[in-house]
């Protein structure tokens, strides 16, 4: 049974946590690497380098919205391909576990179970938008 006192406020935890990393990723790929630095090592992946700058907008934007609480279902799901993305052409290669060198795909794997959570749990308390 689910403790509909308190789970708006674990969607709030969530929502907020999931936000405040996509933030912080995005500030890595900003301050750390510069957005040319993180066009090259997309260009070095194969991937188009404009797909990196439209990567750090949806990491801040979605990570700005679910903070906020603006349509978190809808954003947790639009963040997704992102996670997904990540994996497949980044963290699979490396093994299971994030201390491998390289980074393994577990973190990256349980983020984008989080982000279905969210999805399933909705905005929880103290978000822009209201859900019915």
């Amino acid at each position: 049974m689910t403790a509909t006192r308190t789970s708006p406020y674990a969607a709030l935890l969530l929502r907020v946590s999931l936000g405040g990393l996509f933030l912080a990723h995005a500030g890595v790929k900003l301050l750390v690497f510069t957005p040319a630095g993180t066009a090259a090592f997309f260009g070095k992946l194969g991937l188009p380098a404009a797909l990196a700058y439209a990567g750090i907008a949806a990491e801040v934007l979605g990570g700005l919205a679910l903070i906020l609480g603006l349509y978190a279902r809808w954003v947790a799901l639009a963040l997704l391909p992102i996670l997904l993305g990540a994996i497949v052409t980044v963290h699979a290669a490396n093994g299971f576990l994030a201390q491998n060198p390289g980074g393994g795909w577990e973190f990256v794997a349980f983020w984008a179970v989080a982000l279905v959570v969210q999805a399933l749990l909705g905005n929880g308390r103290y978000a822009v938008t209201r859900e019915a």
